[in-house]
């Protein structure tokens, strides 16, 4: 099935760049720019996005490497005030006297 009309890309073709990026290194995050790169081609005008993703996801060689998992994880644990001091907090507004 023709995915992207504009570069002429196939389901197939986005399966086989993915299988072969996976093969190539273990620890590759998979994007869609890598998978357009890997085909020699670039997005055009991106009315294929969704059903290309679809297509991404499909495929088992997509999963996060297991060692990567982990990293969300603690980002998203980061404290409310983001590790800034103290002192870099708007102050409370002085009430006048």
């Amino acid at each position: 099935m023709i995915v992207c009309h504009c570069t002429n890309i196939t389901d197939h073709d986005i399966r086989a760049a993915i299988d072969w990026m996976r093969t190539s290194d273990a620890q590759a995050i998979i994007t869609p720019g890598k998978v357009y790169h890997a085909l020699g081609k670039s997005a055009d005008c991106g009315g294929c996005m969704p059903l290309f993703l679809d297509m991404m996801r499909s495929n088992d060689n997509l999963e996060v490497p297991m060692q990567l998992r982990a990293l969300r994880t603690r980002a998203s644990q980061e404290s409310e005030d983001e590790g800034r001091s103290q002192s870099h907090r708007i102050p409370q507004q002085i009430s006048a006297a």
